[in-house]
C-alpha cells in the first residue's frame, strides 16, 4: 500500500486517486529568464523519480510541467539583454530542455507555457470577480483572501501570522497586505494582452491554476514542488481554485527539501550559486542523481559539497563494478537448466530484494532507503556468482533486475563508445573556426557535443584546454 506525507494534513495518507488507476500530477517547473541551478534540480528528479514509480505500479500517469514565460524576472532579463520577453524565454526553454535531458529527467506529458493559456487564465479571473473573490483597482486585478476562510490550510498557520512574517509585496492599492494579483496591469514596455480589465498580463499564481485545471481537471492527484512554494504560491494556487470551482483542487501536496551549498543556502550575495550547466562539467549526471536521491528522504534538506559528491562517485562504481562483474559472468551464458540450494536461495534473494525496495518507496518515497536495499541485493549477488556454476533462471532473472530497478532510479549506467585524442581536436578545430566566424551558435553546439561525450573545455588565454569529466 503506498502511503504519501501530504503537506495537507501533515500525515502520510493512503494513495487513493481521484479515478481509478489514473494519476494526475502536476510539478511546478521554473520559471525561464536563466539557467536552472542545482537546487531546482532537485525536486525535477525526485519527481521524476515519483512519476516513474508510479508507472511502474500500474497507474497511467499524465504529468504536466508548466514552464513559467511572463513574469517580473523575465522583464528585467529581457532589458538587461536588449532583447525581448519572448527571445529571451525561447532560449532559457531550450536551455532548461538541454540540462533537464543531460540529468535523465524526463520529459512531462504536456508543458504548458503561461503566454499560450491567457484566455483559460482570463476565464478563470473572470469566474472569482463573479463570485465577489476578486476586486479591481486602477486595472490590477487583486484576489481578497478575506472572502476564502480557508486561507492558511497549506501552511498551518493563521493570517495574522502569515501577515507577521511573510514577505509579501507591499502595495498601498491592496484591501490586505497578503491579497495577491492575479492580473497586473499593462506598465509601457511590458509585454500585454487585452482583456476586461484593460492591458495587462496575468499574476504568477494563478497560470498553475488555470493550466493545472486545463489539463488534469478541477481536482489533481498530486501538486508537487519545492518546500518554497508553500507559501506562497500553493497556498494561493488553493484559494483561487477552489473559490472557483467549489471543489477540493488537489488531493496530495508533496514538497522536497532545500539544497544547500557546504551548509549554506544559495544566493547571489553569497557569490555559491552554482547552475546545473556548470555542475555537470565536473560530475556525470549520473553521480549527482544519485547523490540528489541518496543524501536524504526528499522532504529532508540535503547539503551539496565535492566531500558529498566524491562519496557518491565512490558508492556508485561499486554498483556499477557489481553489474559489470555480473555481466561478464552473464555473457559466457554456460548456464545450468536444473536447479540447486545457491540458485534456490539467489531467487528468494530477488524476492525479498523487490519486497524491501518497493516497501521502501510505498512509504512515502524513501529512495535512501530503496537504494539501501539495492545494495544488499548486490552483496546477494556478488556471493551467488562466485563460482562459475549457475542457473539459467537465476542469472536472467538478476539480469532484469538490475535493468528495471536502476532504470527506475534513473541511474542506469550509459556505455560510451572511446573517444579517440584525434576526434577532440578536429570537433576543438571545428569550434574556433566557428568562433573566429562569431558562430555562437555552432560553437556552443560543439562544446555541448564535447561535453557529452564526457569531454570538458576550458578557454584560456593560452589557448583552449580539454579534460575528461571525473
Amino acid at each position: 500500500m503506498l502511503k504519501i506525507y501530504n503537506t495537507l494534513t501533515q500525515k502520510k495518507d493512503e494513495f487513493i486517486p481521484v479515478h481509478d488507476g489514473k494519476v494526475g500530477m502536476y510539478v511546478c517547473g521554473p520559471t525561464v529568464y536563466n539557467y536552472i541551478h542545482i537546487g531546482n534540480a532537485r525536486p525535477f528528479i525526485v519527481f521524476d523519480v515519483v512519476r516513474r514509480y508510479l508507472k511502474f505500479k500500474g497507474y497511467k500517469v499524465t504529468y504536466v510541467q508548466n514552464l513559467t514565460d511572463i513574469d517580473d524576472k523575465m522583464i528585467n532579463k529581457a532589458k538587461e539583454m536588449g532583447t525581448t520577453v519572448k527571445e529571451v524565454a525561447e532560449r532559457f526553454i531550450a536551455e532548461y530542455f538541454k540540462d533537464a535531458d543531460a540529468l535523465g529527467i524526463e520529459r512531462a506529458d504536456v508543458h504548458p507555457r503561461a503566454t499560450e493559456h491567457i484566455k483559460e487564465i482570463i476565464e478563470l479571473i473572470k469566474k472569482l470577480e463573479e463570485k465577489g473573490y476578486a476586486y479591481k483597482i486602477d486595472g490590477d486585478v487583486y484576489y481578497d483572501i478575506s472572502k476564502f476562510k480557508e486561507y492558511g490550510k497549506l501552511s498551518h498557520q493563521k493570517i495574522e501570522e502569515l501577515q507577521a512574517g511573510a514577505r509579501i509585496e507591499v502595495n498601498d492599492k491592496k484591501r490586505n497586505p497578503l491579497d495577491f494579483a492575479l492580473w497586473k496591469a499593462y506598465k509601457e514596455g511590458e509585454p500585454y494582452w487585452e482583456s476586461p480589465w484593460g492591458k495587462g498580463r496575468p499574476g504568477w499564481h494563478i497560470e498553475c491554476s488555470a493550466m493545472s485545471m486545463k489539463y488534469l481537471g478541477e481536482t489533481l492527484d498530486i501538486h508537487a514542488g519545492g518546500a518554497d512554494l508553500i507559501f506562497p504560491h500553493h497556498e494561493n494556487e488553493i484559494a483561487q481554485s477552489e473559490a472557483a470551482t467549489g471543489k477540493p483542487f488537489v488531493k496530495y501536496f508533496m514538497h522536497n527539501g532545500y539544497l544547500f551549498i557546504d551548509k549554506e543556502k544559495m544566493s547571489k550575495s553569497l557569490g555559491n550559486i552554482l547552475t546545473v550547466r556548470e555542475m555537470l562539467q565536473r560530475y556525470p549526471k549520473e553521480i549527482f542523481r544519485y547523490f540528489m536521491l541518496s543524501a536524504a528522504h526528499y522532504r529532508n534538506p540535503i547539503n551539496f559539497s565535492d566531500e558529498q559528491l566524491q562519496a557518491a562517485k565512490g558508492a556508485l562504481e561499486r554498483l556499477y563494478n557489481a553489474q559489470t562483474l555480473f555481466g561478464e559472468k552473464y555473457s559466457k551464458d554456460n548456464f545450468r537448466s536444473v536447479l540447486n540450494k545457491e540458485d534456490e536461495e539467489m531467487l528468494a534473494n530477488i524476492e525479498k530484494f523487490k519486497v524491501e525496495f518497493e516497501g521502501a518507496m510505498d512509504d512515502d518515497f524513501n529512495i535512501p532507503l530503496a537504494i539501501a536495499s539495492l545494495f544488499n541485493f548486490v552483496k546477494d549477488v556478488n556471493k551467488y556468482i562466485e563460482k562459475d556454476d549457475f542457473a539459467k533462471e537465476p542469472m536472467e532473472k538478476i539480469k532484469q533486475t538490475f535493468d528495471t530497478y536502476l532504470k527506475l532510479l534513473g541511474i542506469q549506467k550509459e556505455e560510451k563508445e572511446e573517444i579517440l585524442e584525434k576526434d577532440i581536436l578536429e570537433l576543438i578545430e571545428k569550434r574556433q573556426k566557428a568562433r573566429a566566424e562569431k558562430n555562437w551558435t555552432e560553437a556552443d553546439r560543439i562544446r555541448d557535443k564535447l561535453l557529452e561525450m564526457g569531454i570538458v573545455l576550458e578557454d584560456t588565454k593560452d589557448g583552449v584546454r580539454w579534460k575528461k569529466k571525473i
